[in-house]
């Protein structure tokens, strides 16, 4: 799925992308320390299907978890593509309890109902949200910035999937500059498939019968993990033929994350990709080079001698405050820059 496709389900309110399991279990067994003694809540899940209620409870006693809630919105139903809409919100808490078998068996609990629609938003879902230690879900796109807003306001841990554009929001960038939230593992080639309604618009080697492919997804959490402590090995040196300054603010452009010179002390402006690598021990952010979202001090609209390109500076895609660098008389607008500074 492309990002245009994708921004169109936004817009529709298509924000049901539900995650596979195995999915979650390759991201999630980086966290396990994390669960003992803990309250896990899946508030954007439907008990009856949701994978991430299914895997908690299937180790619910291997992660030494002591409660797991689950709530969905009242449009979701037991069958993933039935017709039929649920009105009715449902919630479900479970605490390890064995079947007869001797395996943890949460068919046995019975799904109750939610005296309003389920929104994450809604006052009887904040009670479960203040119950909680952890959240662990797949929230709906449209509304992450509501969503992460929320998490922080109640201080709550949490791992969650969202869309590496993410990055860029106003709301967002703030919390990844002062190391409030970070990119967890990751999913594979940088692509999810999730179990899906809608047209999946994958090439035929990246094509899964029921599911939809969507470049750019990624984990977001507060949670501790080692890769977030791993240095980013760099081995290409600086020089100002490879790596061109910027006309309105004092920093060289990088294209490519494995491409930032290990000898270059200043600002470097490098691809929102850089993140998944982010080490705050060995990097400080400084800002984004997008308008509005916090660039470092000293950025000019337009250095004064370039007056005169800006009709082509906007019509390459940029806005005021936005970076760009000049090749001659030619304009150079590269794709959304963090921009970062070497500590070590």
């Amino acid at each position: 799925m492309t990002n245009k496709n994708l921004n169109k389900a936004k817009e529709a309110k298509k924000d049901e992308f539900y995650t596979q399991l195995e999915d979650i279990n390759n991201e999630l067994r980086h966290y396990r320390e994390h669960f003992r003694g803990k309250t896990v809540l899946c508030n954007c899940d439907d008990p009856r299907v949701s994978n991430f209620f299914i895997y908690f409870a299937n180790n619910f006693h291997k992660l030494g978890l002591k409660k797991l809630i689950a709530t969905c919105y009242k449009n979701q139903d037991v069958d993933l593509f039935s017709q039929n809409a649920s009105e009715q919100a449902v919630y479900m808490v479970y605490v390890g309890q064995f079947g007869d078998n001797g395996l943890p068996d949460p068919q046995s609990i019975d799904v109750m109902p939610l005296k309003g629609d389920g929104d994450f938003r809604s006052p009887e879902c904040i009670e479960f949200l203040k119950e909680a230690d952890i959240v662990v879900t797949n929230p709906p796109f449209s509304l992450f910035r509501d969503y992460v807003a929320q998490l922080i306001k109640y201080d709550k841990k949490f791992l969650i999937i969202g869309h590496q554009n993410a990055i860029k929001y106003k709301e967002i960038f703030p919390l990844i500059k002062d190391n409030k939230l970070w990119l967890g593992y990751g999913f594979k080639g940088g692509a999810g498939h999730f179990i899906s309604h809608y047209e999946d618009t994958a090439t035929a080697g990246d094509h899964k019968d029921g599911m939809i492919r969507v470049s750019g997804v990624t984990w977001f959490t507060n949670m501790e993990i080692k890769k977030r402590h791993e240095d980013l090995i760099l081995y290409k040196t600086y020089t100002p033929e490879e790596y061109p300054k910027y006309a309105n603010y004092d920093a060289i452009n990088v294209n490519r994350t494995e491409d930032i010179p290990i000898d270059y002390t200043g600002v470097i402006g490098v691809p929102i990709t850089f993140m998944d690598k982010y080490n705050p021990e060995q990097f400080e952010i400084l800002g984004v080079g997008i308008a509005g979202l916090g660039l470092a001090a000293g950025v000019k609209p337009y250095a004064p001698e370039h007056k005169k390109y800006r009709k082509e500076v906007q019509k390459r895609g940029a806005v005021d405050g936005d970076l760009y660098m000049m090749n001659g008389d030619e304009v150079v607008v590269p794709y959304s820059r963090i921009l970062i500074r070497r500590k070590k």
